[in-house]
């Protein structure tokens, strides 16, 4: 996340009748309005990939058991006096999803949009130095070395239909939740249509990085001295680390008991992919796999939990949304 702290005078200032606002101002709208999380979302559609996921079913279980985090720590931080949609904007910080974390956020407690931002993308950065620890201290040096059968091929036509099926259930079970899957959804389609490549193309490169630069500096621009040096800053990031942790357990202990009931044929270790940062939890879970037997590779079968958990945080702040919006 790009910091900046510009001199906001007449940069972002408030646009009131004939005024006009700044640069920053009107990129800040794409916040403020709730534009570039949606986008992201539409860009990384296009650069993912569910099959593992449709090949895999249960490893929705993962995903969803890795969003313990954001409920555990969402009364954790009501405990500690903070409001309801404060608390649902820092529990969000255990989806480990920086869009969907600054959407909630821009939405129920906008006050707090700096402090969540530094937090969400500082510890998706630490994924390889949070995750491991948390991995081998909740499984046993047998269990790291199981070693998973190759997923099944899948076809065409199911990764066709699986975006429009899970757009169609997330508007009529949970609207609110539907800008970010439903765009999430959207690029996955362009991407399996296999006729748009050069758009395709342009969402995975270009647009990503135009967007993230003006997030980064839109978010940026409000993170002011007065707004990280105080107590409720640090409190956020303690709460932070802690909905993060907690959701690399969740996903590490549905994966044990997966392994107990199908008699050791699922690695607990893919569970820890279940957080949404794609791919860096995936790659972190095959790197901890070669570890304890080298030849195992765990990389596709943790992207099935890694993708469901994309889905699954944008689920949550859906519900979050729903409850305090």
């Amino acid at each position: 996340m790009l910091l900046v702290n510009l001199p906001l005078a007449g940069m972002m200032k408030e646009a009131v009748g004939d005024e006009n606002g700044g640069l920053i101002y009107y990129l800040y709208q794409g916040v403020d309005k709730g534009i570039y999380p949606p986008l992201i979302f539409l860009c990384i559609g296009a650069g993912t990939d569910f099959g593992p996921l449709i090949a895999n079913p249960k490893s929705l279980l993962l995903g969803a058991a890795a969003q313990l985090g954001i409920f555990v720590t969402f009364f954790g931080a009501i405990a500690m006096g903070f409001t309801g949609q404060e608390a649902a904007s820092i529990g969000i910080i255990g989806g480990a999803d920086g869009p969907t974390a600054l959407l909630l956020t821009s939405q129920l407690a906008p006050h707090l949009l700096g402090a969540i931002a530094i937090a969400a993308y500082s510890y998706m950065a630490l994924v390889p130095v949070i995750q491991p620890p948390i991995m081998r201290a909740l499984t046993t040096s047998e269990e790291r070395k199981i070693k998973m059968d190759q997923l099944r091929e899948v076809s065409k036509t199911e990764k066709v239909i699986f975006p429009i099926v899970v757009t169609l259930f997330t508007c009529l079970l949970l609207p609110d939740a539907t800008p970010l899957i439903g765009m999430l959804m959207l690029g996955n389609l362009l991407k399996e249509s296999g006729q748009v490549p050069h758009l395709v193309s342009c969402l995975q490169n270009s647009l990503m990085y135009i967007i993230s630069i003006f997030l980064g500096v839109s978010v940026g621009a409000k993170a002011t001295a007065e707004m990280f040096l105080k107590v409720q800053t640090l409190e956020i990031l303690i709460l932070g680390i802690v909905a993060f942790s907690l959701g690399t357990a969740g996903g590490v202990l549905l994966g044990k008991l997966m392994s107990k009931l199908d008699h050791g044929k699922t690695n607990p270790l893919i569970g820890a992919a279940g957080v949404s940062a794609v791919p860096m939890a995936a790659r972190v879970v095959q790197k901890e796999g070669q570890k304890y037997n080298p030849s195992n590779f765990l990389l596709m079968h943790a992207m099935g939990p890694n993708v469901a958990g994309v889905i699954g945080s944008a689920v949550a702040a859906g519900m979050l949304l729903l409850f305090f919006g």
